[in-house]
This record gives structure tokens, sequence and C-alpha cells, in this order.
């Protein structure tokens, strides 16, 4: 089985034949040198220089990487990623070709959020960023995050106790629905055994569910929803 040559290598055994056909037939040439004639004739309507066909390349492994993450990750991750396969390219030669070929990150996986009205929400923010407490199993908080793994997206569902910064409880699945939330939170009440422990999340549509507010009814939990969009509340998980 013969090797797979680079494209810098094509380009001159190309170049070879077209200065020495006038000595040699183009298709014992190619024969011999192991070259598609169709591949010759076609580099010779239009040569392309090695830079092109290396960008062309990259940028095939770019596209791999790009839809693996489903267009979340930018430059710097794919860049890492092909880092990690070998490659030698630049930072910048990945974000150009991105650019070029409007490769664009989304920027993020988003929860999809419930729509609330005004200032008013569907949870009161009960815990008002107080993340310092002085018992356990006082105050609770949940978020959801996404791990990358080689069979796709893994998303998972966590409860942090505030007092001790331990994960009482955990979930993962597939998707997002309600159910990752819950059997997390179902995971830290059959440990914690809770009487009256404030629950925090973020306005995520799995927490505004009527499966959740009952859950925290008939499990002794207060739950509290921290305001729209807002940033700092999400610092508590770290």
């Amino acid at each position: 089985m013969v090797a797979k040559r680079s494209c810098s290598h094509v380009r001159l055994t190309y170049q070879f034949i077209e200065a020495n056909k006038k000595h040699y037939s183009i298709e014992a040439m190619c024969r011999l040198l192991e070259i598609s004639p169709s591949g010759y004739y076609a580099w010779l309507k239009k040569p392309i220089s090695d830079r092109a066909q290396e960008d062309a390349r990259l940028l095939r492994l770019i596209r791999a990487s790009f839809e693996r993450s489903h267009g979340i990750y930018g430059a710097p991750r794919v860049f890492l990623d092909l880092r990690e396969a070998g490659e030698t390219c630049s930072k910048h030669r990945v974000a150009r070709l991105m650019r070029e070929n409007g490769l664009r990150a989304q920027g993020g996986f988003r929860i999809k959020r419930v729509s609330a009205g005004k200032p008013a929400v569907l949870i009161p923010n009960l815990l008002q960023r107080q993340f310092t407490v002085s018992q356990p199993n006082k105050a609770w908080v949940t978020d959801i995050t996404y791990i990358r793994t080689w069979e796709g997206w893994l998303y998972l569902a966590v409860v942090m106790d505030l007092f001790s910064r331990k994960i009482v409880g955990w979930s993962t699945g597939a998707t997002i629905q309600r159910e990752l939330v819950l059997d997390a939170l179902l995971m830290a009440t059959r440990r914690r055994h809770p009487r009256g422990t404030l629950i925090h999340s973020d306005q995520g549509s799995q927490y505004g569910s009527d499966a959740w507010k009952r859950f925290c009814r008939s499990n002794h939990l207060g739950p509290s929803m921290s305001r729209k969009v807002n940033c700092w509340d999400s610092q508590s998980m770290r």
C-alpha cells in the first residue's frame, strides 16, 4: 500500500510530469509515479499552490472539529484540537480559515430560558447571593453544564451544598430535559434528607417546571431562582 503523499509532494510530481512530457508518455509517468492522470490534468488546468492545498486540507480538519462541537468551538478550541492531532499550524491560520469560510462559534452552550415578566420571576430569589452559610443543608445551589466526550456531548446536572462546597447530587444524560435536574436533586435528597433547605437555581426552563416545584414541596425544599441573566449567581458553583 502506497503511503499517503503530502500536498507539496504531489504538486512537485505534477511539475515533473509537465517538465518531461516531451520526452516520456504522460500516462507512463503517471503510472510509474503512482499519480492519477485525471489529477494531473485537473492540476494542469488550474495549478494550486502548496499553501492553498494545505489550507484546503486544514479546512477539512477544522470543519470536522467544528461540527463535532455542534458549532460551539471557536478558533482557540479548534486550534487545540488540531494540535492534539499532531498539526503544527498557527492559531492565526485557523482563525483566518474559519473566518473566510463562515465558521463562527455560537458562543457556547445555552440553556433554554423560560420567559419572565418585567422585574418579576417565576420563583423569587430567596438566596440573595448569600453564598456563605453557617451549617450544612441550609442552602444548596444547582446548575447544568456539558462535557465533550468521544460519543458526543454529555450533559451534567449537579447540586452543591454551599456550606461544604461538596456535590451532594448529580445526574448525567444525553439531553437537558427536566428529568436531568430532577434526578440530581433526587440523589441529593436521598443522601441528605433535607428539612427546609433552600435550593437555588437560574431561570432555566427545567427549574421553572411544575414538576420541579412539586418535587421541592414534597421533599421540604424551598426553591429560589436568580434574576434573569444574572451571571453573578452562577459564581456560587465555582
